[in-house]
């Protein structure tokens, strides 16, 4: 049997930080696989942006202008999406806000950041959408962690717990909500970004660096290789997986 053309057709998608870079990426590839998709961020031209250049290949897209790091700013966007796209049966948690210090020079208005943003992002994020993909019967959420925290990497300290806080609140979000049929995963990547292009740019050493560790030898690209591994992940394709974490940087980092 053929596998369908849009194996996402009927499913709705909230992407957070979809403005630019790999949620960007991600929004385009559930697109492209017949997902109506809402992309949030903080500005609204961005997500403008790739709404109409999910327009332009003939998807159904929605930008919902917010604030991750404004709890009733997440439950509006959730509200907004399901107003508009009429439900809710995937949910990427994309967005992330850090400043990077070493660990001694490390503050609290930095972990507050990085908190705000990430984890309590996230889990406003499930909790407002849990209603909704219970009413579907299940669904899937995709949370994102890093390398950063699972190599312990230097001037990262805010950044890193935060992304581990993610990768614990996704282990339990999937052994409580999985009886609902909702599926809850993590990946990590490696992958081009406005942010990580500029970080990279200004340390030329660091990057030469970098990519001499990865042995597919070249950073992820949003789209194509990570965007699409969202899209696989929320298929019914992997519909046994739950609560793993998904390392997808070129074999640079390896989980036991």
């Amino acid at each position: 049997m053929n596998a369908p053309a849009s194996p996402l057709a009927g499913k709705a998608a909230l992407v957070t930080g979809g403005g630019q870079g790999v949620g960007r990426g991600i929004a385009l590839a559930l697109a492209s696989r017949g997902a109506a998709v809402a992309v949030s961020g903080r500005t609204e031209a961005k997500l403008k942006a790739v709404v109409d250049e999910i327009g332009e290949r003939g998807g159904q897209a929605l930008a919902v202008v917010g604030d991750v790091g404004d709890r009733a700013d997440v439950e509006r966007m959730v509200a907004e999406t399901v107003r508009v796209l009429g439900s809710l049966d995937i949910l990427v948690n994309n967005a992330q806000s850090s400043a990077q210090s070493p660990l001694e020079e490390t503050t609290p208005a930095e972990v507050d950041l990085a908190y705000r943003s990430g984890p309590l992002a996230t889990l406003a994020a499930m909790q407002a959408a849990l209603p909704h993909l219970r009413a579907r019967g299940g669904g899937s959420i995709v949370n994102f962690g890093s390398s950063a925290a699972l190599d312990g990497q230097r001037g990262f300290a805010s950044y890193a717990m935060a992304k581990e806080a993610i990768r614990g609140l996704t282990r339990v979000a999937a052994t409580e909500w999985g009886p609902y049929g909702i599926r809850v995963n993590t990946i990590c990547p490696l992958s081009l970004s406005p942010a990580a292009d500029a970080y990279l740019q200004a340390r030329p050493d660091q990057h030469a660096k970098l990519l001499a560790e990865v042995p597919l030898g070249r950073l992820g690209d949003p789209e194509a290789d990570i965007g699409r591994a969202v899209a696989a992940l929320v298929s019914d394709d992997l519909g046994y997986l739950t609560g793993a974490t998904l390392v997808l940087e070129g074999g640079r980092t390896l989980l036991a």
